[in-house]
């Protein structure tokens, strides 16, 4: 069997020589092999693993296709980049995929360019046969209480993107002198975030890391775990293996010496559950956070139909830093593109945005932000093989369109600066330049203007 996308150009393949003068086909059968020699040109506007795995599928099955990645900030990656904590780096370790990606005489980069501000959509349409919105979740979901816009209140996206070096979150200055952060949430970010706060800056090391953190020990209410041997026993086998080790950490006392050594760590750790935060509380002057006001919370009925209902009790928690990760949330990217504000999705049919034909979507955007790099890798395929099937069927007509050739000069007419791959190379090369002579493996660039300043050197 030919490999995909290999059949619709069998007769651009053959041997010119073998064809007849022109004028002895009829007009439409010329006007197929015109089209048939036509590349489709791809626009994928988000350069994280959506963005970059949606460009890979398009690239290895279709022996022709184009692609251009459009990226608002200067530097690729996205959440690879920007949200994976530093002392996970074998997960950053997909990069390397992406370069090579990237690498190809098919693909191009175009960096500090953002779509819906610098270039509409409807702009790219105009240019592209097909534009992909890979784009992910940029905002945070808000606790919608009283008193979330004192200082001190941050969402755990901007911590994270802070400590990740994104240039946006750059001047959070987030207090850390304080006795007590809460954090409200306990999903993977959330997680992250306490491991970052709690782990020294010369041990950067989920949960079982957090459980053996040097200088911290674990806060967990005995009650809170008991009678949970037989709930668990049908789990999935992952959460029984999470709810097992804090079964283990509550539930069985340490021995005397390991108690002693514990009762010495400085910091410390805990999980509470069933609480709901009603109100952030100031401190007397009001210029800051001093603490927040919780909502003891209980199950009513089980499995499935458990619901958390209010008990009326509430519940007062001293802190000087509020770390909202309750979720992140897709932003509407342009007026003419649908979009779902509940959801925080575009809508769409496995890939294809709802009644805008040529538009598709991808990643957190199109299917809400949920599940790891994995799980965005296998969306990212069906997408794009959404895309090529209608290329396949025509669904998508590969008129005459120049992709980047018509969106540059609109770009320069605008003032804006776009960024290649082999800028990023040269951004890149700085920055591990910079962290060898820091002994780390790298010292991330977080000034824009600097940035723009090395890549014109």
């Amino acid at each position: 069997m030919a490999p995909r996308g290999w059949s619709c150009w069998r007769w651009a393949a053959r041997p010119r020589a073998r064809l007849l003068p022109g004028a002895a086909f009829p007009f439409g059968f010329r006007q197929l092999l015109s089209t048939l020699e036509l590349a489709p040109h791809i626009c994928v506007v988000g350069s994280g693993p959506a963005g970059f795995y949606t460009a890979q599928h398009l690239l290895k099955h279709h022996p022709r296709a184009q692609v251009d990645i459009y990226e608002k900030q200067l530097v690729p990656f996205g959440l690879v980049r920007f949200g994976v904590a530093p002392d996970h780096p074998e997960v950053k370790n997909v990069i390397n995929t992406f370069t090579q990606t990237a690498h190809s005489t098919r693909c191009s980069f175009k960096g500090n360019v953002t779509v819906g501000r610098d270039v509409s959509v409807s702009e790219l349409q105009e240019a592209y046969h097909a534009v992909v919105l890979s784009y992910g979740a940029e905002d945070h979901r808000t606790l919608g209480i009283p008193g979330e816009e004192l200082p001190g209140v941050i969402s755990a996206r901007d911590f994270v993107g802070w400590y990740n070096g994104l240039p946006e979150n750059r001047k959070l200055a987030p207090n850390l002198n304080c006795d007590t952060a809460l954090i409200l949430g306990q999903g993977n970010v959330a997680l992250d975030v306490a491991r970052i706060l709690l782990t020294p800056t010369e041990l950067l090391e989920e949960l079982r890391e957090m459980i053996n953190l040097p200088g911290s020990r674990p806060l967990l209410d005995p009650a809170d775990f008991s009678g949970l041997e037989e709930l668990i026993k049908e789990a999935p086998r992952p959460r029984k293996r999470l709810l097992e080790l804090l079964m283990q950490t509550a539930l069985k006392p340490p021995k005397a010496k390991e108690a002693d050594k514990r009762a010495e760590n400085p910091r410390a750790w805990g999980l509470r559950f069933l609480r709901s935060p009603q109100e952030v509380l100031p401190s007397p002057d009001g210029s800051r956070v001093a603490g927040i006001r919780l909502a003891v919370m209980r199950l009513e009925g089980s499995g499935q139909n458990a619901q958390a209902v209010p008990t009326g009790t509430v519940e007062d928690v001293p802190c000087g830093l509020v770390l909202s990760s309750v979720g992140y949330k897709s932003r509407p990217i342009d007026p003419r593109v649908p979009f779902d504000p509940k959801l925080g999705i575009i809508p769409n049919s496995e890939g294809r945005v709802l009644g805008v034909p040529g538009l598709y979507c991808s990643g957190w955007v199109k299917r809400g932000p949920t599940g790891v790099i994995a799980t965005t890798m296998n969306d990212s395929f069906l997408t794009g093989e959404a895309l090529l099937q209608d290329l396949e069927k025509g669904v998508l007509p590969l008129s005459p369109k120049l992709g980047y050739s018509i969106i540059e000069p609109l770009l320069k007419n605008r003032g804006v600066q776009p960024v290649s791959f082999e800028d990023w190379e040269k951004l890149d090369a700085q920055e591990v330049a910079q962290g060898q002579a820091a002994g780390k493996p790298r010292e991330k660039l977080v000034d824009p203007q600097q940035m723009l300043h090395i890549i014109k050197q």
